[in-house]
This record gives structure tokens, C-alpha cells and sequence, in this order.
């Protein structure tokens, strides 16, 4: 089931041989900017000192990642065009998990001067594919010198007229929901760090995650009262909503859903799929509370319930381990 072997994933030495020294900062402006198209949302795109993005609900919602080479991505494991597109994607979930819809994204990339220019064409062509999900476009952005291949990315969004989905919000009697991937991204991770590049459904859900764009919105109208994506881990991301509500949450394990496909991987590796699910970050799911008295939208599922006190459980009990990722630790 587990196949070893040597990833082809980096540049081609084959491909276009400049570097960005060589093409200079403004033609490799030009080169990943021409022959673009920009939605109507856009008013004014690349090419003057700031764009201009229409907001007709009247607010903006913004949000930033950085992912460093090494950190958040290696090209042995991933191409430049699925890191673009993974980079996009864990911006845009967080415009959705505030119950928004994306308008806009800007880009700032730095590298080194002897980077091959196609590795910024790919990384480009991504983000433009993952956008192009949304019907948006790369408004603006910045290239920089580096000595590690860096992208900060900026989405902006629109709440169109409804409340931001905050994560103070949750109340006691909650139920707690979840939609999207959780714990593929966690297992793929597994795979390739133990030299492996399949099975080719939970690599690809860590090269690229599938962000359920379209279920944030969705919640913030069916009356989410606090809404978190889980880029850290279920457990993890589930914390902040507790501490931000001052609430206690507890997630129900027999709710929880462990797919047939994590569980053969995990017992080919000798890992707990049950944790990945728990813990695992980078699916790019979503997480929310919901009044009890009303439907969850279609695609959510129950995990667990808010009560009162502090912190988030599993059956009752405080998880032994890490409960997902964090900077630093």
C-alpha cells in the first residue's frame, strides 16, 4: 500500500534556465502578472502603488499567512504549483470561517537571486488556479530578496450585509459541528516523513488541501454562533473558541468520523488515525457552534456539545498529548 521512492517533485533543471537576478525584480513583475484577468470585483489590479478592491457590504475582512520553505513546504515533496495553491488555500479558509466570501488576495514572495523563474511561474500559476476556485484573482503584492523562499499572502473578504462569525460567540448547549477533510493532511505528512509517496489520496490532501470555501457563508447564515478553521488541529483550534467564549467544549468520539482510508494507513505506519482526526492540522476544515434548536446546514456534523467552564475535552476527559500544532514548541 506504502510506496517508497525518490519525489520528482522539484525544479526541472530541463525548464526555463533564468534566474529572477537575471529577469530583475519589475520583468518578473511583468512576467507573473501579463495576460491576467481580474473579476469585477476588482477595480483597479497590478501595476499602481495599491489596488483597489470594491467592498459593498462597507467592511473588509483581511487575513495574512506566511509560509516559509523548510517550515511549511519542501519542493521534494510538493511542486511549486501545489504549494502556490496550498498557500491560497489556507488564506482563503480563514476568510470563510469568519462567515465571509473572498474578494482579493495579495502576494509577497521572497527569494533567493538564484531561483529558477519558472519556480515563481508555477508557484504563481497555484495561487491563480486556487483563486480562480472562488472567482477571485492576485490584486497586488511585492518580490523581495531572501535567503529563504518566503510567501506572505493577504485575503481580503466581504461579509455581504451579515455579522462576522466570531469565536466568542458559543453558549452553553451548543452543538458543536464540523465540515471538511479532518486528519488526511496529518496522515500524507506521516507518509512522506517516512519516505513514502503513497497512498496518492492522503499525500495529495497534504500537498493540497480542499478548504470547504462555500460552508462558511453557509454557516454565518444558518446562525453560527462561533466559527474556527481548523488549520492547527480540531482539538487545538477548538481551545481558542473556549477560551474566546469562555466555554467549556467536549467532543464526542463517537461522532467523530475516522475514514476506512486513514485507518489502513495508520496501522500500516503503526500511527493512531483517531489522533490525526483529533489533532491533525493544514485540512483546512471548518469548526462552529450551532443553537441547538436549529438544523445544521447541509454537510456539517455533530462532534460535540458547549458547556459551562473552560478548555475542550474528549469524552469527558482532557486529551493526553499534543492537542495540534503551534509555532515555537
Amino acid at each position: 500500500m506504502l510506496k517508497e521512492g525518490r519525489s520528482q517533485l522539484g525544479p526541472d533543471p530541463s525548464q526555463d534556465a533564468q534566474t529572477v537576478s537575471q529577469v530583475g525584480e519589475f520583468g518578473l513583475i511583468d512576467r507573473v502578472t501579463a495576460g491576467r484577468e481580474f473579476p469585477p470585483g476588482t477595480v483597479l489590479g497590478p501595476g499602481d502603488d495599491a489596488a483597489v478592491v470594491a467592498a459593498p457590504d462597507g467592511r473588509v475582512v483581511a487575513t495574512t499567512d506566511v509560509l516559509v520553505e523548510q517550515v511549511h513546504f519542501r519542493f521534494d515533496w510538493s511542486t511549486p504549483h501545489q504549494v502556490g495553491r496550498k498557500a491560497v488555500a489556507v488564506n482563503l479558509s480563514d476568510i470563510a470561517a469568519m462567515g465571509a466570501v473572498p474578494t482579493g488576495l495579495l502576494v509577497g514572495l521572497g527569494c533567493s537571486p538564484d531561483l529558477p523563474c519558472h519556480v515563481v511561474d508555477e508557484l504563481v500559476e497555484g495561487m491563480w488556479e486556487e483563486a480562480q476556485q472562488v472567482g477571485i484573482g492576485i490584486v497586488g503584492g511585492d518580490m523581495v530578496s531572501a535567503t529563504s523562499l518566503t510567501i506572505s499572502i493577504t485575503a481580503l473578504g466581504d461579509l455581504q450585509g451579515r455579522e462576522p462569525v466570531t469565536r466568542s460567540g458559543a453558549r452553553p448547549g451548543d452543538v458543536v459541528a464540523v465540515v471538511g477533510r479532518l486528519g488526511w493532511s496529518a496522515a500524507g505528512l506521516a507518509v512522506l516523513g517516512r519516505g513514502f509517496r503513497s497512498p496518492v489520496a492522503v499525500v495529495g490532501a497534504h500537498r493540497v488541501p480542499e478548504p470547504p470555501y462555500a460552508a462558511g457563508p453557509q454557516a454565518a447564515a444558518a446562525g453560527a454562533t462561533a466559527m474556527v478553521d481548523t488549520s492547527d488541529g480540531l482539538l487545538a483550534d477548538l481551545g481558542h473558541i473556549a477560551a474566546a467564549s469562555q466555554v467549556a467544549i467536549d467532543i464526542r468520539t463517537e461522532q467523530v468520523e475516522v475514514p476506512q482510508r486513514l485507518n489502513e494507513v495508520a496501522s500500516a505506519l503503526g500511527a493512531d488515525a483517531r489522533h490525526w482526526v483529533l489533532t491533525g492540522g493544514e485540512d483546512q476544515a471548518l469548526a462552529a457552534t450551532f443553537p441547538p434548536d436549529r438544523p445544521l446546514p447541509e454537510g456539517w456534523r455533530a462532534v460535540g456539545v458547549v458547556a459551562e467552564g473552560s478548555g475542550v475535552t474528549v469524552d469527558g476527559a482532557v486529551y493526553e498529548g499534543p492537542s495540534g500544532w503551534e509555532h515555537w514548541r
